[in-house]
């Protein structure tokens, strides 16, 4: 049972416990949000540092979610002050184990009952914490499954397929560690939650219910773009990263219909100069409408001269409200490093790719996004590990001009249907919510 000696009077309280990083944030704030809806407190958990950034963007869309905050050892500048991701990801270890105790003890003593924790699963000690507060646990895995090669209902995958950590660990020891560890407790947590729907991987759901307690919830995109079903709910609730929301609209409303390449690498992706300079050619050489995200930290990689911030053919800007431009009219493909969210956000919204994963599980995402949900093509790289301009602009004309660009279209938006029937009342993803809703009411 949970929190036992301290139950709530009214509806159940659930702490939602994402990773630090925008790509892990959002994700849980819109599962809060679906919870919110059926009647169920929550609370967001993050670390000093994150909260300051959250509160100091101005955003409304998550004001209903109260936040509450934990150190993890960095509090005046975070991960990026902490030397490198070993240090870090130690310390977010040590010592937010210790500061998320103090502060389940502070609500309680507050008289703030806690009916159960969803943790990323990236923070595995999180359901240590809360075991020895007696308090019932769910995991909340946002990145794809495809961590294994021998998976039912997927294609044999190549060893360039997998994804990174399998093929090369030895690069990122401490991002290695994170990844595998975030199974290593999964048969003590009472749910593990992810964010993808059933007919996206049907198959592959079926297996993971026979070894953990899996309820799939996804895809966690905010409601306007889906079901309709919560007010209000048109964006994510936080931008780390300051959004040319403005600039980029403009520039967009004056394009045709399909006819903007829009390109994108993440919150965390970083292209190697020359790769900078491939892809910078590439759109140029395309002859298209472009729309690239180069975040600040990555400017000075561009070639000298190569674009100012405004073009007639060309925008590039350093953030942007992805699903706000990923569902404008003008949009004709995405040029994405498939990452989950944003391999979601183009499925969810209909819009054809151009797979180019850098790490984790994004290549192996780039797979399925070509090969088994027919939405993209990916590129090659050559033997240096690089996407040649020829090969980009290839890829791009293919989606954006060729026969199999008409057929990724199509299949677009047949996914497109599916997410809103996910999460539409009664949906597969909706009836997997109430069942922890009734989980929590039970246990009380």
């Amino acid at each position: 049972m949970a929190d036992e000696q301290h139950k709530p009077k009214n509806s159940p309280h659930v702490l939602l416990f994402p990773f630090p990083s925008q790509g892990h944030i959002n994700p849980l704030i819109q599962f809060a949000k679906r919870l919110l809806s059926k009647g169920v407190k929550t609370t967001l958990v993050t670390t000093i540092f994150t909260s300051t950034s959250i509160l100091s963007s101005h955003s409304h869309s998550h004001s209903n979610i109260p936040i509450e905050s934990i150190s993890d050892g960095f509090d005046a500048g975070g991960s990026a002050s902490a030397g490198s991701s070993e240090i870090y990801l130690e310390s977010f270890r040590e010592v937010g184990s210790r500061s998320l105790a103090d502060l389940i003890t502070r609500l309680r003593s507050e008289g703030t009952a806690i009916d159960a924790i969803v943790y990323d699963s990236f923070m595995s000690w999180a359901l240590d914490v809360a075991k020895e507060f007696g308090i019932d646990c769910g995991s909340f895995v946002d990145p794809d499954w495809y961590s294994r090669v021998s998976v039912p209902g997927l294609p044999e995958l190549e060893h360039w397929e997998t994804p990174s950590f399998v093929q090369k660990p030895g690069p990122y020891p401490a991002w290695s560690r994170i990844v595998f560890n975030q199974f290593s407790n999964f048969d003590r947590a009472r749910w593990v939650f992810s964010n993808t729907f059933y007919k996206l991987e049907q198959e592959v759901i079926e297996w993971m219910k026979t070894l953990w307690p899996l309820k799939v919830v996804g895809p966690t995109i905010p409601s306007m773009y889906l079901d309709r079903r919560l007010e209000d709910d048109n964006d994510y609730g936080v931008n780390l990263i300051k959004p040319n929301h403005n600039e980029c609209m403009e520039w967009l409303n004056d394009k045709p219909k399909g006819s903007v390449v829009y390109v994108a690498f993440g919150s965390y992706g970083e292209l190697g100069p020359e790769q900078m300079e491939e892809v910078a050619w590439g759109l140029k050489d395309s002859e298209l409408n472009f729309l690239w995200v180069v975040r600040a930290s990555e400017e000075e990689k561009l070639p000298k001269g190569f674009v100012d911030r405004k073009t007639e053919k060309g925008l590039v800007v350093a953030w942007c409200r992805q699903l706000e431009v990923l569902s404008h009219e003008s949009i004709g493909c995405f040029v994405t490093h498939c990452g989950f969210n944003s391999t979601l956000e183009a499925i969810s919204l209909g819009v054809p790719v151009v797979a180019m994963p850098q790490w984790t599980d994004q290549i192996t995402n780039a797979k399925c996004l070509e090969d088994i949900w027919g939405v993209g093509v990916r590129v090659k790289h050559d033997e240096k590990g690089i996407v040649r301009r020829g090969n980009l602009v290839s890829c791009i004309k293919t989606i954006m001009e060729g026969e199999q660009g008409v057929v990724a279209r199509r299949n677009a938006k047949k996914w497109r249907d599916l997410t809103k029937e996910a999460v539409a009342e009664g949906g597969s993803s909706d009836k997997d919510i109430d069942v922890f809703v009734s989980d929590l009411n039970c246990s009380r």
